[in-house]
């Protein structure tokens, strides 16, 4: 389960001073839900992740994962999560087996359960065709599958995943999908961030619409929508940001 509460983050500018990157935002995701952020590029969708991954700290508020303080407890939440960063890298001299094999070495995964992991998530995210192809030889979409695989190597209960999709053609795109569909039936809490109203609609069941670091509205879809009496997640989405 994920906490947050009137989290925080400034960053300075030299030109434009203090920018609230997140300014007091405040929600929860629970086992077998997924949470979507849900916002343009710069709007903090990506800092507020980083904050629960613990890669930042944040200036002001509170949030726990599994009940695990990320300030106080860092080390327990990375044990507890699956990070996936838009600007993750691979190692391009390294094929996906010998990535997450290493990644199994510092998870403290043995080899034999090493390898009925990396069969299970082969068949999820069907990697049989590329697994053992150098990351440089792959394509966008296949190098996202084999983030993706790193991420949930050690099976977190919590996965937090920011733009999972972006830039990846129509068929790797549906295939993550699917796999977010599938780790939400088996219980995970999912977070993930995304500017892309197709994606929310067919995956969140709650959504959470951040605009300037602020959570401007949230809730399920069917409230959101009756809220401000329309069908369309755009328009919601722009009424939400005062942009209609």
């Amino acid at each position: 389960m994920i906490q947050v509460k009137n989290l925080s983050k400034n960053f300075t500018d030299k030109k434009r001073g203090i920018i609230k990157a997140v300014d007091g935002i405040s929600f929860d995701c629970h086992p077998g839900e997924v949470y979507g952020l849900l916002g343009p590029n710069g709007a903090g969708k990506t800092t507020t992740l980083r904050l629960l991954s613990t890669v930042l700290k944040p200036d002001s508020g509170t949030a726990s994962i599994c009940d695990y303080d990320v300030v106080e407890r860092p080390n327990k939440v990375r044990a507890v999560i699956g990070f996936l960063s838009g600007d993750t890298g691979l190692y391009r001299r390294l094929t996906g087996r010998e990535i997450m094999r290493y990644f199994a070495s510092l998870y403290g995964l043995s080899k034999d359960d090493f390898n009925l992991r990396i069969k299970d998530i082969e068949s999820i995210l069907e990697l049989s065709d590329f697994l053992d192809t150098k990351t440089d030889k792959l394509s966008t979409g296949q190098k996202q599958r084999i983030s993706i695989a790193r991420t949930i190597l050690h099976d977190p209960p919590v996965l937090i995943l920011d733009e999972p999709t972006a830039g990846l053609d129509i068929i790797a795109s549906r295939a993550i999908i699917e796999f977010i569909s599938r780790a939400r039936t088996s219980g995970k809490t999912i977070l993930f961030s995304t500017h892309m109203m197709q994606e929310a609609e067919r995956l969140c069941d709650r959504i959470g619409i951040i605009h300037n670091g602020q959570l401007q509205v949230q809730g399920s879809l069917e409230n959101l929508r009756n809220q401000y009496n329309t069908q369309n997640l755009e328009e919601v989405f722009l009424k939400a940001v005062d942009l209609v």
